[in-house]
């Protein structure tokens, strides 16, 4: 069967997501759990776009072993010199080289003729090769360009060395007999198109994305670039999940194969989930909650029978164990061991005591854990945030005609700090009597709560995304209580700012081209 290489581009492409702006640290972490994952190649930035932008590629290429690492860069020459330049320690390094193709994009963006942007790519690939063997070419827009144009451009980029090209519809706006198509004539009239891995990029402006991507498998690409859960600029990318899953379950019509690790897939989307503040829809194929549930009596009846009678695929596959796992206040340390090994966390002495210290509090509170309880417990305890502030405690009271008033006392480096305040609700007064104690007074940009389990006795899971002035935190808290899960999230988000860990929304490939950077 034909291989058909995974490039994700979560940490680039998935990262312009409105709002979401991930640190240093949570994009090693994603970079290593894609590496986990075994994606062929992470995409891990776009090098000139920043000093921040710089550091996070040449940390990864040298950090995260396995995968090709990519950095992307205009046609311009610094842009080039700055991805290889950020690329230097990795092992397998590509650059990904891209100019536009459409009309509006030559006229309004670029402001170039179609010969000097064949002849700025010709040039621009070339200097790349002088980096290294693996460039990939990229033309924007390519589904409202002219095709007499494109196949002109790709042919023009293989001849000057390019052993990738890329052929995105940078807006939505194919179907996919008209994306098929297109590869399939690229693959057959461009001099060289066989001797080249095609690739594709689809977002999902019309909900299309994944179903362009496997036609253009079906038509003969042999790359799929690809965010986790899908995220990505307006409506996101193509799925990830999605277009794996798709080959794996009808490897018979595609065939075709990748080499991911299906069962990382799910501890991947709760983990981009979590550092990315954009909720996974409960109906979202393959990750979402309801992917593999059965509420219709029919269904259910044929599931006990057969799971094959509805269900396509095993969701053990996907890393959602079907047996629920329940630990309480008699499980001990060897027991939590092991169900963290079987979940797939690998965790040290340190992170270990800290959680098992937490999921002892937990049980002796509201009784045994599920499956999905634990992960939201290790994942909240062991992520990495420098521990400036502690909750030691939080009191409040509210009622009907009360003016809710909370209390809280927080671990500082300076000692111990005890504050009161009030507020429209326990919430805000908590949050306000939070800001009093670490003495900062970020804007509480997001706030969410979700019920781990769906039951009456779940940990409640609380996100929240504070911004301080240009850069913004996200922090996850979790508690039988959703105050306290809530007074958790509040001072993980203040510990990322405190301690530097924050981010900057990253500028759009848009915005890069019209500000004239590296030109």
């Amino acid at each position: 069967m034909r291989h058909v290489r995974i490039f994700d581009t979560t940490l680039r492409d998935g990262e312009q997501s409105p709002g979401v702006a991930l640190s240093l640290q949570q994009k090693l972490e994603i970079a290593q759990a894609l590496a986990r994952l075994n994606v062929d190649i992470i995409e891990a930035g776009f090098p000139v776009n920043g000093t921040a932008e710089f550091e996070c590629v040449s940390r990864i290429a040298k950090e995260v072993q396995g995968p090709t690492i990519c950095g992307l860069a205009r046609t311009h020459k610094l842009d080039i010199e700055r991805a290889a330049a950020a690329l230097e320690s990795a092992a397998k390094r590509r650059i990904h080289v891209f100019t536009s193709a459409s009309r509006v994009h030559l006229e309004y963006m670029l402001k170039k003729t179609p010969d000097q942007v064949l002849e700025l790519s010709d040039e621009m690939v070339r200097y790349a090769r002088e980096f290294t063997d693996d460039v990939e070419f990229s033309a924007q827009d390519v589904m409202r360009a002219d095709f007499d144009f494109v196949l002109k451009l790709y042919q023009t980029a293989i001849a000057a060395g390019a052993t990738t090209i890329n052929i995105p519809d940078t807006t939505g706006y194919g179907t996919p007999l008209e994306y098929g198509a297109l590869i399939a004539r690229i693959y057959k009239d461009v001099i060289g198109g066989r001797d080249v891995h095609i690739s594709t990029h689809c977002h999902d402006d019309l909900g299309m994305a994944t179903a362009n991507s496997l036609a253009a498998v079906e038509n003969g690409a042999t790359q799929i670039e690809c965010t986790i859960n899908g995220i990505g600029e307006r409506a996101g990318n193509t799925s990830l999940e999605e277009v794996v899953m798709a080959i794996y379950v009808r490897r018979d019509h595609y065939q075709a194969q990748t080499q991911i690790n299906t069962r990382e897939l799910y501890r991947i989307s709760r983990m981009v989930e979590r550092y990315s503040g954009m909720v996974v829809q409960s109906n979202k194929a393959i990750v979402g909650d309801n992917a593999f549930a059965h509420e219709s009596g029919i269904h259910q009846d044929g599931v006990i029978k057969n799971k094959e009678t509805y269900e396509i695929m095993n969701a053990e596959l996907v890393g959602r164990e079907a047996a629920v796992l329940v630990l309480g206040k008699h499980s001990g340390k060897a027991a939590l061991k092991k169900a963290f090994a079987d979940l797939g966390y690998t965790l040290d002495d340190a992170q270990f005591t800290a959680v098992f210290a937490r999921f002892r509090e937990i049980v002796e509170r509201k009784g045994p854990i599920q499956t999905d309880e634990l992960r939201a417990l290790v994942e909240s305890e062991t992520a990495p945030t420098a521990n400036l502030f502690a909750l030691e405690h939080v009191q409040f009271f509210s009622g009907s005609g009360l003016l809710p008033t909370a209390t809280v006392k927080v671990g500082t480096p300076g000692g111990s700090v005890t504050t009161t305040a009030t507020g429209d609700g326990p919430v805000d007064a908590v949050y306000k009597a939070l800001a009093e104690a670490i003495k900062m007074r970020p804007e509480l940009d997001l706030y969410r709560v979700e019920s781990v389990t769906g039951s009456t006795e779940a940990l409640g899971e609380v996100s929240v995304k504070l911004k301080l002035g240009e850069v913004q935190a996200t922090g996850t808290g979790v508690s039988p209580d959703i105050i306290e899960a809530s007074a958790r999230a509040y001072l993980d988000a203040a510990n990322k700012l405190a301690a530097g860990q924050a981010a900057r929304q990253p500028r759009s490939l848009e915005e890069v081209q019209r500000s004239g950077l590296g030109k």
